[in-house]
Formats: structure tokens, C-alpha cells, sequence
């Protein structure tokens, strides 16, 4: 296991394990609780045309800005507890500094050529997002280095320092911004709603990059610093590759609504998207305290270690995934009302996504498995055919049955990537993530 002797098998007491879960999921629950409150009161304070506006140009930062991130915040994610437990200082500090440095540069850059673009389209074409995107490009920069800082703080194991900034802070900061404008103007659009999201997101990852230095000083210990960036890179692209197709399996049906229906119809589907997105909380809480205990425990060939975590979050994640579930269903009408009476058409399309989420948290944590596990080349493919078959999903169900269309295409695409990376789990880790998977195991346990 390379030149350092690895000091000891890890083992997470269950306790320790939930402590660290209930602090993730506390503050998943912040961010999601935030964002659906900023996203309820954005589309009530702009309407729906501009609040679909708004939505369009964010999904289009957030594909931009995965692009210039290079596929290293995963990477980073993966490094940090292999450097650690191997006490590799000088490269983990030459992963930290590097990785912040090519991502700064990379999505200057990309902004610069996105801005250049904008500004064609706008002129020659009279695009009807110009305006809204020449602001909104901006976001990439900044939304790149927040999720580099945030996989960072993961992997110390800094939950609150990971998603407080990112997750929680920036939201409420947009929420203010955005409340003090519409009090002041009685009207709210989606330019300077924009403008009021990259400031804020400007003065977090500023206070954020700030404390992480603090941290990474205590963390590391105080050596030069060794740079390995085509060993970083050889990893991250494949990272880079999975997590685009990941984003455009996420904002595919957002973006070619907007082209084929319009802003109103974004804005009305994107809030049963933002809803659905409920049913992963729990999922997204345990993943982020136990993802770089994968690494650490495949490292030190630990597969029963492995099983017994996998068995366990599963357990966790699906029962009260299941519960959120149920209740979106039934009460999806007045929970769609919150956003206005319009929004209420939706609950079709938010019903077939909470479907798709539902087998989504019943598979596991299946993408951290292959990724912390040094198996992201294999889980490509499969995000990449994905990827192909939503957009084509889309671009046939869309135009005949409108977001009814794109909830089935993304709902079907995310079943078929989720129980594909199943599959290629169990063959490469031989551990069983699945709620199905663990409940046939408890049952052989039973009977022996």
C-alpha cells in the first residue's frame, strides 16, 4: 500500500456514524429548506416567465461550471483520505494548492469565451437569455471553486465547514438580497436577481476559502508542497467525463424546455423538480460523511468493513426516504400551491420524478462506490450512455406530452443508471449496496 505502513483498520462506531450523519443531514436539510424557501419566494416575487429565466441561466452555470471544475473536486475528494492515510503530506498539499489554482484558471476562461458567445448571439440573433446570461456566466468562477472547497472540507472531515458555506449561507444571503430589492422596487426580475446570487456566492467562498485555510494548516503537516498533476488529472478526467453526464442527466430537461416551451414552462416544472429533490436528502446526508470512508476502507482491503457500512446506511437512507416519498405524493397539490396557483400543474410531473428519485436512494450510494474505489472509469459508460438516452428521451417526449414528457425521460434515465452502477458494484467490490440486496441478507442471517 505504497511506502508509508498504514497504522490501523478503520472501524466507525454506528454511533459515531449517526453523530456524523445527523450533523450532514442537518445541514442538507438547512440547504434544501433554504433553497426551496428562496426558489417559493423567487417564483412569487418574479412570476413565472422570469423565474424560469432565472432557472435557465443557473442550469446553464452549473453545466459550465462542472467544466471548468476538470472533474478534481471528486478527485480531491478521493486523494485526501488516501494521501492521509498513507501520511503522503507533500502531495496532499500539492493536491490542495494545485487543484484551486487549475480550476481558477480554467473557469476565467471559460467565462471569457461563454461571455464572447453571449454576446454574438445576443447581437446576431436578438436570443431572448442574452441579457440574463452575460450576468449569470459570472456564477462559473465562483460556483467551480465552491465545490472544489466544499469536496476539500469533506475530506477532513469538516461537515460543517463543507455545506454550511455552499449549502446553507449563500442561499440565505440570496434570500435577503432578494427580499430587500423586491421591497424596495415591489418587483423583482431575473438580471438582478442574478446579480444579488453572485455577490453572495462571491462573499462566501471568500469567508469559506478563509476558514479552510485555518483548517488545512492543523490538518497537514507543514511540508513542501508535491505536485502531480497529470496523476490528478489521469484520475479527474474520467471524474470530469461521469460528472457531466451527471449534470447533463440533471439539467437536460430543464434546458431543452426552455428551448422547445419557454421560460414560464421552465419556471412551472423546475418546481417540481426542486421538490422531488427531497426524496435524496437522506442519501445526500449519509453520502457525505461516509464517501471518504469508502477510500479509506477499500485502501486497506477491509471488505467486511465495507459490507457492514453499506448494509447499514442503506437501511438508513430508504425507509425515511420512503416516508418523504409518500408524503410529496399525496400532498403534492398543496405543497405545489405554495409556489402560486400556476405551479399546481406540475403535480403530474412531480409525481413521476419522486418515483424516479425513490429507486434512485433504494439503490445506495452506488456513484461513491465506484468513484472512492478508484472505479470511476468503469461508471462512465454508464453515465455516458445515460446521458445519450435522456436526451433523446427528452427530445421525443417532450414535444408530444410537454414536461410530463421530461419528467418520464429523467424519472426512466435515473432507474437505468442507478440499477446499471448496481450491478457493476457488486461485480467489482463484491459488496451489496441496495435496500433490496441487504434485506435478502438479513434474511439469510436470520435462517443461519
Amino acid at each position: 500500500m505504497g511506502n508509508k505502513q498504514i497504522r490501523g483498520q478503520i472501524r466507525i462506531p454506528k454511533s459515531e456514524l449517526a453523530r456524523g450523519a445527523s450533523v450532514a443531514f442537518l445541514l442538507q436539510l438547512s440547504n434544501l429548506g433554504l433553497t426551496y424557501i428562496v426558489q417559493i419566494f423567487l417564483a412569487r416575487w418574479m412570476g413565472t416567465a422570469e423565474y424560469g429565466t432565472y432557472e435557465y441561466v443557473v442550469s446553464w452555470a452549473l453545466l459550465l461550471a462542472m467544466l471548468a471544475e476538470l472533474g478534481l473536486p471528486n478527485a480531491v475528494l478521493r486523494f485526501i483520505p488516501e494521501y492521509k492515510v498513507k501520511e503522503d503530506w507533500g502531495r496532499l498539499r500539492g493536491l490542495l494548492r494545485g487543484s484551486w489554482q487549475l480550476i481558477l484558471g480554467a473557469s476565467l476562461l471559460l467565462s471569457l469565451c461563454g461571455t464572447a458567445i453571449v454576446w454574438w448571439l445576443g447581437a446576431s440573433q436578438d436570443w431572448a437569455y442574452a441579457t440574463p446570461m452575460l450576468v449569470g456566466i459570472w456564477m462559473v468562477p465562483l460556483m467551480a471553486l465552491a465545490r472544489l472547497q466544499l469536496e476539500m472540507a469533506r475530506g477532513i472531515q469538516e461537515i460543517v465547514l463543507a455545506y454550511a458555506p455552499f449549502r446553507v449561507i449563500w442561499h440565505l444571503l440570496t434570500l435577503l438580497g432578494a427580499f430587500a430589492l423586491f421591497q424596495r422596487n415591489q418587483e423583482l426580475t431575473s438580471v438582478p436577481a442574478l446579480a444579488i446570487a453572485i455577490l453572495a456566492l462571491l462573499t462566501v467562498v471568500t469567508l469559506q476559502l478563509w476558514l479552510l485555510r485555518h483548517r488545512l494548516k492543523a490538518a497537514i503537516r507543514p511540508v513542501a508542497a508535491t505536485y502531480t498533476p497529470r496523476q490528478w488529472l489521469w484520475v479527474a478526467l474520467p471524474l470530469l467525463l461521469t460528472q457531466g453526464f451527471q449534470i447533463i442527466l440533471g439539467k437536460t430537461d430543464i434546458l431543452m424546455i426552455g428551448a422547445a416551451m419557454g421560460a414560464e414552462a421552465v419556471g412551472i416544472y423546475s418546481a417540481a423538480a426542486k421538490t422531488a429533490i427531497w426524496v435524496s436528502l437522506v442519501l445526500q446526508s449519509v453520502n457525505a460523511v461516509v464517501a471518504p470512508t469508502f477510500s479509506a476502507l477499500y485502501t486497506q482491503g477491509d471488505r467486511e468493513g465495507l459490507q457492514k457500512l453499506v448494509s447499514t446506511v442503506a437501511h438508513w437512507i430508504f425507509w425515511l426516504s420512503l416516508i418523504i416519498a409518500l408524503c410529496l405524493i399525496i400532498f403534492a397539490r398543496p405543497i405545489l400551491g405554495i409556489f402560486g396557483a400556476e405551479f399546481v400543474a406540475a403535480r403530474w410531473g412531480l409525481t413521476i420524478l419522486v418515483l424516479g428519485q425513490l429507486i434512485n436512494v433504494g439503490v445506495g450510494s452506488v456513484g461513491y462506490l465506484m468513484i472512492m474505489t478508484g472505479h470511476q472509469n468503469q461508471s462512465t459508460y454508464i453515465f455516458g450512455f445515460s446521458a445519450l438516452a435522456n436526451v433523446i428521451l427528452n427530445a421525443l417526449l417532450i414535444p408530444r406530452f410537454g414536461t410530463i414528457g421530461a419528467a418520464i425521460a429523467t424519472a426512466t434515465t435515473m432507474a437505468l443508471w442507478n440499477i446499471s452502477l448496481h450491478f457493476l458494484v457488486v461485480k467489482h467490490l463484491h459488496v451489496y449496496p441496495s435496500i433490496v440486496a441487504n434485506l435478502g441478507l438479513a434474511k439469510l442471517k436470520n435462517k443461519g
